[in-house]
């Protein structure tokens, strides 16, 4: 079985987000002529950010709304452009300046009514890196927690809900890590460095789509190990759980062939 690919983050998510530190500025400026960093009064260059980014040049607009905080440090101006910056990083792909960003703004304005997205931002950068199950997963680790920190800060937000369906996400994902490792080990006859393997997804991730299977590969390890007992009690919970899927049914003919005096109950 392939883990499943984590799904792609939603245009309309962040760009109904983005509207919050953009509506009421478009109108103020006129189309970015120069993208000089020279000295500019602060709406005409927050004017050209946008205008930058509008046009989806998100790497030039970062770069022109961080010049807002440069020149204008003490504007309110400057708070907006901070998480504009990490916005347009964001869309540009630039995930670790976008998170640089991000965290600049939090360190600075930790209680802002827009921390919360400054947090959810973050776990999108990690949360989009997200490779598949042959490569390292440093980055799901990362993103797992970014998302967690989401919902622990801001349990009932909107960026709190989306947190939730992505972890269910990222769980799987980690679970079909464990499974991948586990049916190398149990394919080279290395019984319990498997079944250790597979015990995590059962521990660990027994909510995901990987759980019966893990089961099934317990019975499997269990019997190799000479422990039918093991295999009888993870099959029992097989059929408790999964009564009608195909790892049931091949944990029960393999009891019956293997052990044919026991009873999965």
């Amino acid at each position: 079985m392939q883990a499943r690919s984590p799904l792609k983050l939603t245009v309309l998510a962040v760009s109904a987000t983005a509207m919050l530190f953009t509506a009421g500025c478009a109108g103020r400026g006129g189309k970015a002529k120069d993208t000089a960093f020279i000295a500019r009064d602060v709406e005409t260059l927050y004017a050209a950010a946008k205008a930058r980014l509008d046009r989806g040049d998100t790497i030039v607009a970062a770069a022109l709304f961080d010049e807002v905080e440069r020149q204008h440090p003490y504007s309110p101006w400057a708070r907006r452009a901070q998480l504009m910056s990490a916005f347009s990083y964001y869309l540009g792909k630039d995930y670790n300046k976008s998170v640089q960003a991000a965290q600049r703004f939090l360190s600075i304005h930790p209680g802002n009514r827009d921390a919360a997205y400054a947090y959810y931002l973050i776990a999108l950068c990690y949360y989009e890196q997200i490779s598949d199950t042959d490569r390292d997963q440093k980055i799901t680790l990362q993103a797992l927690n970014a998302l967690n920190e989401v919902v622990r800060r801001y349990p009932n937000t909107r960026y709190a809900a989306d947190a939730r369906i992505k972890i269910d996400l990222v769980n799987d994902h980690l679970a079909g890590k464990e499974m991948q490792i586990g049916r190398y080990y149990e394919r080279s006859g290395r019984w319990l460095a498997a079944s250790y393997r597979f015990r995590n997804v059962v521990d660990r991730y027994q909510t995901t789509s990987h759980a019966p299977e893990a089961l099934f590969r317990l019975v499997e390890t269990s019997l190799q190990l000479g422990m039918p007992e093991e295999a009888l009690k993870y099959a029992s919970v097989l059929g408790a759980n999964y009564p009608g899927s195909k790892w049931y049914d091949k944990a029960y003919k393999l009891m019956d062939k293997n052990a044919p005096g026991a009873a999965i109950r």
